[in-house]
């Protein structure tokens, strides 16, 4: 039988407890060989850690997650269809927060579908404790000096004041 490979695509700039929420419970399921988190670019939005930074971080926050689960991280370049296909994933999983985020989204799987129909999309409801979690907003707090706990890993934290000087 051939291996069952996911593809988590995010920028996790920075990671959230919304992430780790929707890793937590990909893994759970049980359903893939492996697993893996892409750490991409948002050409939309500005980064306040590098790519290598972000891989390095997420690598540390979900080492703990392993535990008998193939769980890799890597940069990833262009689309995300090519990048899925080249590593051989039959599957791509999206955390969905909002109708909102449910509408950017679906129209990010059909043109996915289009690209590449053999590579499932996947579409996860957010724990209703992170919906209204996001990256951006995550740092907009950080640099406003604001209480992290409960929004992103300790690690997480600690990296973001050091870097936002908070």
């Amino acid at each position: 039988m051939p291996e069952r490979r996911a593809l988590f695509p995010a920028s996790f700039d920075p990671m959230t407890n919304g992430h780790m929420d929707i890793i937590e419970r990909v893994l759970r399921l049980g359903i893939f060989d492996e697993f893996v988190l892409a750490v991409g670019e948002n050409p939309e939005k500005s980064a306040l850690f590098s790519v290598t930074e972000r891989v390095e971080l997420l690598r540390e926050v979900v080492a703990d997650l392993k535990n008998g689960h193939t769980l890799t991280v890597q940069a990833l370049e262009g689309l995300v269809v090519d990048f899925a296909r080249d590593m051989g994933a039959t599957a791509i999983i999206r955390g969905v927060r909002s109708p909102r985020d449910f509408e950017y989204e679906a129209e990010m799987g059909f043109l996915n579908h289009h690209l590449a129909p053999d590579i499932e999309m996947l579409f996860l409801i957010a724990d209703p404790r992170y919906a209204f979690l996001s990256s951006t907003l995550v740092k907009q707090v950080a640099q406003m000096g604001g209480n992290l706990d409960g929004l992103v890993p300790t690690r997480v934290i600690e990296r973001l004041r050091s870097r936002v000087g908070r």
